[in-house]
């Protein structure tokens, strides 16, 4: 909604602009305007017109100095505004909304960058590392259900995953506030190093809210911020360090089933539609079943090992599942194209996030 607005009254806005430049060259009849306008401030009713038509464009391409550029706009606007006054104070207030959204602007671009500079030096690291063929022979010592999923999703053949970009958009509520808020994500998994970054924006009550989470050396955070400024959630700690362990053994098994032949990974207690598996990582351990159904399709996650906020407060272990359908090809893969999260309250399941996948991307170099 505030995307929207912004939108629709930095155009209206701007356009206006074009008024003064109109009256001062004599273009058309202009009885909104009762002051003369010279023709060179009418040049510079021209030029803010068309910074804040430039202010909306690189705002929709999402380009980092679009606020910087606002703010150049409104200033250039205001003094126009002032020296007609009569006609055009109005105008301040479209300028004092364009200028909070820029400052707003601001807070989410450094926010973000926070994740998108963790993102950079996860490329860099990676781009020596050696690209091979994932063969039949690399599968030799994985469970036949691991194997069969394996080739279910056309991974084999195929260049072996150093990392991996993935966006979705999805829906996120929290047990206690039972409302959905709506979501679009972005992350990066970095397979060698156990790296997740993962940056979602939601939106509350039409109020936007973005959160960051880094899992990197064993060491995970979750960050999340009211309009990119006000904390509204922070959490970190051995805890949490596990979870997200879990989450990111999640995304080997559904995004990237290609690095299930990582050594850090073991299998026990394989079943006829079911095996355990176990990671390890950074002197953490942590374990989930996997379930196939016949056609070779993962189709859930099941884990002990993660933590939640439980009834009273505070972090507890809960099972986390999450249930995976609807397979097709995304760049080469079949994969499951929508996820469910779920942990098991002792009063009953709670579906918190649901995920349905835009897009993935492999071996990224930028």
């Amino acid at each position: 909604m505030i995307r929207t607005i912004f939108i629709i009254l930095t155009l209206v806005h701007g356009l206006i602009h074009f008024m003064g430049f109109s009256k001062a060259f004599g273009y058309g009849q202009l009885t909104q305007l009762t002051n003369e306008i010279s023709k060179p401030v009418g040049v510079l009713w021209f030029a803010a017109a068309i910074l804040l038509i430039f202010t909306l464009i690189f705002y929709l391409f999402k380009k980092d100095f679009w606020p910087y550029l606002a703010i150049i706009s409104i200033v250039l606007s205001q003094l126009l505004i002032f020296n007609n006054w009569h006609d055009a104070r109005f105008g301040t207030i479209a300028n004092v909304i364009i200028l909070l959204v820029a400052i707003l602007g601001i807070f989410q671009i450094r926010f973000q960058n926070q994740y998108r500079n963790e993102v950079k030096i996860g490329l860099d690291q990676g781009r020596n590392l050696q690209k091979s063929i994932l063969n039949d022979s690399d599968l030799k010592n994985l469970p036949e259900l691991v194997k069969k999923y394996i080739r279910y999703t056309s991974s084999v053949g195929k260049p072996k995953i150093i990392n991996f970009k993935a966006e979705f958009s999805g829906k996120i509520r929290d047990h206690t506030k039972p409302v959905w808020m709506p979501l679009s994500s972005q992350q990066y998994n970095f397979i060698n190093t156990s790296t997740r970054l993962f940056f979602l924006d939601a939106t509350m009550k039409l109020m936007p809210v973005a959160g960051f989470h880094c899992f990197k050396n064993g060491i995970a955070f979750m960050d999340i911020r009211l309009f990119s400024l006000f904390k509204v959630q922070y959490q970190a700690g051995p805890e949490m360090d596990v979870s997200e362990t879990v989450t990111f053994f999640n995304d080997l098994c559904v995004m990237a089933p290609a690095a299930l032949i990582d050594k850090r990974i073991t299998w026990s207690d394989i079943e006829s539609n079911k095996v355990k598996g176990h990671f390890t990582s950074n002197g953490i351990t942590i374990s989930a079943w996997l379930y196939f159904n016949e056609k070779g399709e993962l189709v859930n996650f099941v884990s002990e090992d993660r933590f939640a906020v439980g009834s009273n407060g505070t972090l507890e272990k809960l099972t986390w599942s999450t249930p995976l359908r609807d397979y097709q090809f995304i760049n080469g893969f079949r994969l499951a194209s929508y996820a469910e999260a779920i942990y098991a309250y002792p009063e009953g399941d709670f579906t918190y996030a649901t995920f349905t996948v835009k897009d993935i991307k492999y071996n990224m170099i930028k």
